[in-house]
């Protein structure tokens, strides 16, 4: 039997009044992002009277989609009865199919991480789908990523300026407060999330480094010299800046410590549009401290411009939860990985 594919306009065709599956404006979107990213590759089914058999969905994103034609297969050879079973059957029989899902974790861990000119929700799987995939298979048979060892018998050398390519991702050594090192860092890009953990305006001897080996030198600026009103002159430019290279609709975390409330919360109000939330950071450990020791920090989060910012966790939809309150050890913690975590920076961020 030979079948012979159609250009069809899609005006003309008829959709079954005995078609019993539903399409929601959810999923319409999610077959029309389909189409324009790989292409109508699922022709439609019609009979001799262009009467639609199978693709009602894909018929309905291509009428939305102000498409010309459409593909299609005519199908002759059926009587009205046998139509009718196939089109239940062509819905149904794809419903009783199940997933490798070792195989579906590795196939979506190495899409995630390829430079696609598409989005990854075009499987059909959301991103919060895709992290509980990935997390519940516990894929460990990817191979990771080589990545060369720094020669540890030289010096490390890094100037203001430096720029480091590593392949998608850009890392400057520059200054939060320069307009020219956020041109050059970002190169016309817009950020849809960021994560800043600035200086909190207080010593570092005494309020983060104890009598421990390791030691660290105070921060250039902010480490406890500036006046309130200066503090918050610094953290407000900054800010300046993080939404300018910002999309409509980022969310940025911007981390302090109590004693500092007010001057984030005042440049944060003169530059972001939206204040989110404020979240906890509740460590297993206390750390310095005098009538209390300190064992949280805030993560402020804060929305830019009026769109919806991206939600990746759709909280009761894939079984997830999330809260303001994040319980996470920090680097006072006795764990493997500790001491390097606390010789990389005085306040290491588990981010």
């Amino acid at each position: 039997m030979t079948y012979h594919l159609e250009r069809i306009d899609p005006h003309t065709l008829k959709p079954s009044p005995r078609n019993a599956r539903t399409h929601d404006k959810k999923q319409i979107r999610q077959i029309a992002d389909s189409i324009e990213a790989f292409g109508f590759t699922n022709p439609v089914l019609i009979d001799a009277e262009d009467n639609i058999i199978a693709g009602h969905g894909r018929l309905t994103a291509a009428l939305q989609m102000g498409l010309c034609e459409v593909p299609a297969i005519r199908i002759t050879h059926l009587n009205a009865a046998e139509k009718r079973a196939l089109m239940l059957a062509d819905n149904k029989i794809a419903l009783s199919a199940g997933w490798d899902m070792e195989l579906l974790a590795s196939e979506l861990t190495d899409l995630s991480e390829m430079d696609l000119d598409f989005d990854l929700e075009t499987t059909g799987f959301e991103i919060p789908e895709i992290d509980l995939i990935i997390e519940n298979a516990k894929v460990d048979h990817i191979p990771e990523e080589v990545v060369l060892e720094p020669d540890t018998t030289k010096s490390p050398i890094c100037r203001t300026g430096d720029l480091w390519i590593l392949g998608a991702h850009r890392v400057l050594c520059g200054d939060a407060r320069n307009a020219d090192d956020y041109a050059r860092l970002m190169d016309g890009a817009v950020a849809d999330l960021g994560f800043t953990d600035p200086p909190y305006n207080v010593p570092i001897s005494g309020h983060v480094c104890g009598s421990g080996k390791v030691q660290h030198r105070e921060f250039a600026e902010a480490s406890g010299e500036m006046s309130e009103e200066d503090f918050e002159r610094f953290l407000r430019v900054t800010f300046t800046f993080c939404t300018k290279h910002s999309r409509d609709g980022a969310v940025w975390f911007a981390c302090m410590d109590w004693r500092h409330i007010g001057e984030i919360r005042s440049a944060a109000l003169a530059t972001f549009d939206q204040w989110l939330n404020v979240c906890v950071w509740a460590k297993t450990n206390g750390g310095m401290g005098g009538l209390y020791r300190s064992q949280h920090e805030f993560i402020f989060v804060f929305g830019t411009g009026k769109a919806a910012h991206r939600n990746n966790v759709q909280l009761g939809k894939f079984g997830r939860n999330r809260t303001n309150l994040w319980t996470y050890a920090g680097v006072n913690t006795f764990r493997k990985g500790r001491m390097e975590e606390l010789q990389a920076h005085p306040t290491a961020k588990p981010v």
